[in-house]
């Protein structure tokens, strides 16, 4: 089937187009970039041609969102890969990278595997499962990487912990190298996040908010100690390492010294740490709880200037839904996480783009080219003609307030409910098939 999309300004980082076209889909790949006339003479009277009106609106490359937790395995009653994928093509994200702290964790190549066989069936978008670095994210034993690799989960992470062993870290990290695999980093020391006042396990960020709240602490040094020597290892091994959810004003300033240094890395920030700090932390509630925790203004505004420069390249999300019980109680009970795939790009959008920290084709390239590049994803993260179709009609213009009861991720946790944001996703295509059609444009008509 043809999709023709008219009227759309195309932003595209790959080649720098940056005007309106109509664009037109043949099966799964772009197939032209030109004017109303041109397409129309491609398509001549060809009847079977989906029409979609971008006018008004942006036509990007599908965001692909390096960092999410489907739960699926084991924890279907957070999130499964049907309502994760739904959540993802509602925010116009085409392709995810799933964490494998999962139940079994995802640690060999026959899991993946089937991760991989399932998504095809149940996700409107493409899912790129992650296998652990060590078996059941001991910390004991390496996983085995060589047969995931094989199997494409492109990368390796041990996410919601650190591998403390640097020793059998830094020999994870060769075999990755070996076969083609990134690592993505979860930068904690874990012997360090407990309170250094009370020894008890840190909830949120260590400063006068937390003593306000009567509540323990994780100082900024639990992240920044594992970013440095993630930086030395991946040095040392030539890996790509890329920083998850990277919160604190240490981790730029050593993100900048690793690319002064040559070293091969990449950083993401989350929409959540990039907006709000331990100012907006109104109560001891377990929507404000997330590991990294929130952290001061300096913080929120030295990652705000490292995704203006370019030193932290990557929005994503680090989508983590839980059920209302887990998260409706205080901080010392609650479990760590946010949701964030539904509202990333409204939030990116509205504080970032009309808050004049980056352009509209800046965002294209923070949330869909650079996380292909770093994947190695050569047909996605453009809207050029040959690419896939993996596009998303983003609508600068409409202003609603966020509202989690509308959420199609089982999740609702996010401290975002009842924002008022501006910037919306009309349409999301997956390989030319459109996958989610905002209603509140059929409401309009």
């Amino acid at each position: 089937m043809k999709t023709w999309i008219q009227n759309g300004h195309v932003l595209d980082p790959l080649t720098g187009t940056d005007q309106i076209y109509d664009v037109l889909v043949d099966g799964k790949d772009i197939k032209k970039l030109g004017t109303r006339e041109e397409i129309a003479k491609i398509l001549k009277k060809e009847e079977n041609v989906q029409v979609l009106d971008a006018s008004g609106c942006y036509v990007m490359p599908g965001f692909i969102d390096l960092h999410v937790h489907f739960r699926d395995p084991g924890l279907e009653y957070k999130e499964t890969l049907k309502t994760g994928g739904e959540a993802a093509a509602r925010g116009g994200v085409t392709t995810v990278c799933a964490m494998p702290n999962t139940k079994p964790v995802i640690d060999t190549k026959e899991k993946v595997e089937e991760v991989h066989r399932r998504a095809k069936e149940e996700s409107p978008v493409h899912v790129i499962q992650l296998g652990a670095i060590t078996v059941g994210e001991e910390g004991k034993e390496l996983a085995d990487i060589k047969g995931m690799a094989e199997a494409g989960c492109i990368a390796l992470s041990e996410d919601g912990k650190s591998v403390m062993n640097s020793a059998l870290y830094r020999e994870g990290m060769k075999i990755a190298k070996k076969y083609g695999l990134r690592i993505f980093a979860h930068c904690e020391e874990i012997d360090l996040r407990r309170d250094p006042d009370t020894g008890e396990d840190g909830v949120m960020n260590k400063c006068e908010k937390s003593e306000e709240l009567g509540l323990p602490g994780i100082t900024n040094s639990v992240e920044d100690i594992i970013t440095a020597r993630d930086i030395f290892l991946a040095k040392d091994t030539g890996v790509h390492l890329h920083l998850c959810h990277c919160s604190t004003k240490g981790t730029v300033d050593l993100m900048r010294m690793a690319k002064e240094e040559g070293v091969s890395v990449s950083a993401e920030v989350c929409p959540h740490h990039f907006i709000l700090s331990t100012d907006d932390i109104t109560e001891d509630h377990g929507r404000f709880k997330m590991n990294p925790p929130l952290r001061g203004m300096k913080d929120v505004e030295a990652l705000r200037q490292g995704i203006k420069e370019g030193v932290m390249e990557v929005i994503s999300t680090d989508h983590a839904p839980h059920s209302a019980e887990e998260k409706d109680a205080p901080m010392r009970k609650a479990a760590f996480g946010i949701v964030g795939l539904e509202t990333s790009a409204s939030l990116t959008y509205t504080e970032l783009v009309e808050g004049g920290v980056l352009t509209p084709m800046q965002m294209a390239e923070r949330m869909s080219f650079a996380p292909a590049r770093i994947l190695g994803l050569e047909n996605k993260g453009s809207v050029s003609e040959g690419k896939t179709a993996d596009l998303v009609v983003f609508d600068p213009s409409r202003e609603y307030e966020i509202d989690t009861d509308t959420f199609l991720s089982k999740g609702k946790n996010t401290p975002f409910d009842g924002w008022k944001v501006k910037g919306d996703v009309k349409y999301t295509l997956v390989d030319g098939k459109l996958v989610y059609k905002n209603k509140a444009y059929e409401e309009q008509e």
